[in-house]
Parts: C-alpha cells; structure tokens; sequence
C-alpha cells in the first residue's frame, strides 16, 4: 500500500481523508495504531516506532496526533522529529491529524468515516503519551478529535468487529497533575470500570483498557521532581511486542 500522511502542515493530501481500503484491513498483517497526546513524552514516539523495526515484515502501524502533540514535533532539536518525518520510519503506513477528517474539504456520502475504518483496521490501539486533558476526556466520554472519537467508537466487547481489541494508555504528565484527585477518578474508570479482567473460572477477558502507570520518580521537564513521567518507552515497546505476540 502506498503511504499517506494526513497533517495540517501540508504534507500529504488532506482531501483523501480515508485511505484504509480493504485490502490493507486484510491484508494478513498486525496493525498497530499508535497515538500521542499533548505531553512533551511525544518526543518519545520515533524512539518506539525504530525499536519495532524488526517486525515490519508482519507489523503495519499508522499514527495518530492530536493537536497538541504535533507542537512537540516541529525540528526544535534533535531528539524532536518533525511529524513529516515520522512517514519514513519503519513500518509507518500513515499519519493523520484532525483535518484527516474533518478537514479541508466536508464530508461527503459514500466516503469512508476515519475513525470508524481506524477501529476496523487496528488489532490495538496504543497512546503513548496520554496527557492529562485526554485522560480527562476518555473518563468522561468526549470525543471532539480524531484520537478520542477512534476511542469512543471502540468495539469494547468485540459484538461489532467480532473481535475484542484493547487500548494501551501511558499517561505522562506534571507531578502535581498527576497527583490531583481528578486524576484519580479518570485513572479509576478505566482501571476498575472498563479495565482488562479475567475471569477465574471461565479465563475469559472483559474490559478494553490496559493503563500503563507513569514512573514513580524522575526530574520532569518542567524541572519538578515525582511521578508522572511516562513510563520508559523501552518498557512500552515491551508491552506492545507482548500483546501483539511480537516477541514469541
């Protein structure tokens, strides 16, 4: 398949708003949708896709920016890729932003809906950083961007798709954020309220989300010392090649 960026900076065509054919949806591949929130941890998102470059031979990944985390990528220093650039990584199929879909031009009858064909394609979902104004709207159900509308149309029981799929979240952000008692609450919904369980007897899985916690101490970048910093991508990478059976 060829490759597509979606960005509002221009690269690409933003008119093809939906190129996840069929094919590409079965094409006897593991799809890896991979997403960043507005935390400076998306500096981190390069850093994940090269570590899985040995298994682009069965594994496809397609990218998703918010807004925000698009402000983190812009050439500001080495170890800050500029999202054109995220394209040519191993096994990048595709980078989209807000006006993949929802811009320049409308919507028209007949054309693909992005964040529906992205739950369709993606074995999972996997947002690496999380930032607190997202977690915030997964807890409560918004979905006012291609990132959180991909989550709120989630097949969460597989009665859909026929098939049961998981979000990864690692969530990332200041101290203080993170110890906020709203935090709490939003971690609580998708731990206890939608989290992945097994049953004892039966071993059948329920839930969809899988919470990834942040590092128990770290200087941050805002030069506050605690938790909150997203877990080390390394140990992200692990995660992801574990529950896609990368590394059997």
């Amino acid at each position: 398949m060829s490759q597509t960026t979606h960005t509002s900076s221009g690269v690409g065509d933003a008119s093809n708003k939906s190129s996840i054919s069929k094919t590409s949806i079965c094409d006897n591949r593991i799809h890896l949708l991979l997403a960043a929130t507005g935390s400076v941890a998306t500096i981190k998102i390069s850093n994940i896709i090269n570590a899985l470059s040995p298994h682009t031979k069965k594994l496809s990944i397609r990218v998703i920016l918010t807004t925000k985390a698009k402000q983190f990528l812009a050439g500001q220093s080495a170890e800050q890729p500029t999202v054109s650039s995220l394209i040519s990584l191993p096994g990048v199929e595709a980078v989209y932003d807000d006006d993949a879909e929802w811009g320049p031009e409308p919507w028209r009858r007949g054309v693909d809906i992005l964040h529906i064909s992205l739950r369709r394609w993606a074995d999972i979902l996997v947002i690496a950083p999380l930032s607190a104004n997202t977690l915030a709207k997964l807890a409560n159900g918004l979905s006012d961007n291609l990132l959180t509308s991909v989550c709120r149309a989630w097949d969460t029981d597989g009665q859909v798709d026929g098939k049961r799929k998981r979000i990864v979240v690692a969530p990332a952000m200041n101290t203080a954020m993170w110890r906020h008692p709203v935090t709490a609450q939003h971690i609580r919904v998708l731990e206890e309220e939608w989290g992945i369980r097994k049953d004892e007897d039966t071993r059948q899985e329920t839930g969809w989300f899988e919470v990834l916690q942040p590092q128990s101490s770290k200087v941050l970048a805002c030069g506050d010392v605690g938790s909150g910093a997203m877990l080390e991508w390394t140990e992200i990478v692990k995660v992801i090649e574990a529950r896609l059976g990368l590394s059997d």
